[in-house]
């Protein structure tokens, strides 16, 4: 991984390329901002950096033993940690435990995805964290002199992710680290992390990506037209994972698409028996998976109102959502839309609170036939 393979935020590569290049480099890193813009991947680049034996203009050189080690994440001085889950014959987890979905993960993934990772796992639904056993792991491997290069690198993805127990262990060999021990923790969420490790980290803040650089991300990896690029990265809002799912329109996306419809003509044909029946469907994905799909109904809502009044430039629909949309937006409009995204929202809430899905979603698609005829 080089820094130049990585999208946007060049005032952060500067800074650890001058860090690095003065050895300079603080023993405990981190690297936060909001998800889909490449955070993993740049302190992957670092890793490689600090390792390479012949960097070249700002950059690993691609081709020592140290850059091809890193390549197959094979470097014997560079570690990773990140969340697991309890395995049935297993109650005290490490991340060598999932070493080889770890790193079909990162092969696969240039931008990390949580949600991706949690399919790696096998359970979507799963809470990983990063239990009190990988402290212990992270000190043993942290404590051996280095093997090859001057220094040794941690890798820790999603540190808000530790359970306290956890956080305390690590809480010394942060405070006095071990010298040729550098740490480069990864975060989504910083105000997470136990604030005595967050108060000792050398804070590095990285930006969410502008639209072009979205679309330029887009460009390299599918080879589509920037004016393609554009209208896909415009509604991800700097987040390249969003903007990957959109632009791939992958089966659940579909299946998003194909449920959105259906309810929009039930709701319309106000045939509550199917509608019942739509609820329960719905009601039997995961409730993240709900989630998403309340998610994704605002946006079509929002969408549709925005096609109804003429505003086509503002408008970010793939060709079959625009399809069903230049027929049902008239629907949608100043009458009904913010009530019907209230009501999404409401759904949304009380599902994550633990309420009776069925019901709710019973309720909020009756909701939707009295407001789509406004």
């Amino acid at each position: 991984m080089k820094f130049g393979d990585i999208i946007g935020n060049d005032a952060a590569k500067k800074q650890l390329r001058a860090m690095i290049d003065n050895d300079h480099v603080p023993h405990a890193i981190l690297l936060s901002g909001p998800q889909g813009i490449g955070k993993l991947a740049l302190a992957r680049a670092t890793a490689q950096y600090i390792h390479c034996e012949h960097r070249n203009n700002g950059e690993p050189c691609g081709v020592c033993p140290s850059c091809r080690q890193h390549q197959t994440f094979n470097h014997a001085d560079t570690f990773f940690s990140f969340p697991v889950i309890k395995g049935k014959n297993n109650s005290k987890p490490t991340s060598d435990d999932y070493i080889d979905e770890w790193k079909h993960f990162l092969s696969e993934n240039p931008i990390e995805n949580y949600r991706q990772w949690l399919r790696e796992l096998n359970n979507e639904n799963a809470q990983p964290q990063i239990y009190a056993s990988e402290s212990s792991n992270i000190i043993a491997k942290m404590s051996y002199a280095s093997y090859s290069a001057k220094y040794k690198v941690l890798i820790l993805w999603l540190p808000e992710k530790m359970n306290e127990e956890c956080a305390n262990k690590l809480l010394k060999i942060i405070e006095e680290p071990y010298p040729d021990s550098i740490f480069i923790m990864v975060s989504d969420n910083p105000k997470e992390i136990l604030p005595t490790i967050y108060s000792r980290l050398q804070r590095i803040e990285m930006k969410k990506l502008s639209t072009d650089e979205v679309a330029k991300f887009l460009e390299l990896h599918y080879n589509i037209s920037h004016q393609d690029a554009i209208a896909v990265a415009a509604p991800a809002d700097g987040n390249i994972i969003e903007a990957q799912s959109t632009i791939a329109l992958d089966s659940e996306n579909k299946e998003f698409f194909e449920n959105f419809m259906a309810l929009m003509r039930l709701a319309y044909s106000r045939d509550l028996k199917s509608l019942k029946k739509w609820s329960e469907n719905i009601n039997n994905f995961k409730r993240e998976k709900i989630k998403r799909f309340m998610q994704y109904l605002a946006r079509m809502v929002r969408e549709n109102y925005i096609y109804n009044m003429h505003h086509r430039e503002l408008n970010y629909l793939n060709r079959s959502e625009e399809q069903f949309s230049s027929r049902f937006a008239p629907f949608i409009n100043d009458g009904n839309a913010e009530r019907l995204i209230a009501e999404i929202e409401r759904a949304e809430r009380d599902i994550q609170g633990n309420a009776n899905g069925k019901i709710v979603l019973f309720d909020f698609a009756i909701k939707t036939t009295i407001l789509i005829k406004r």
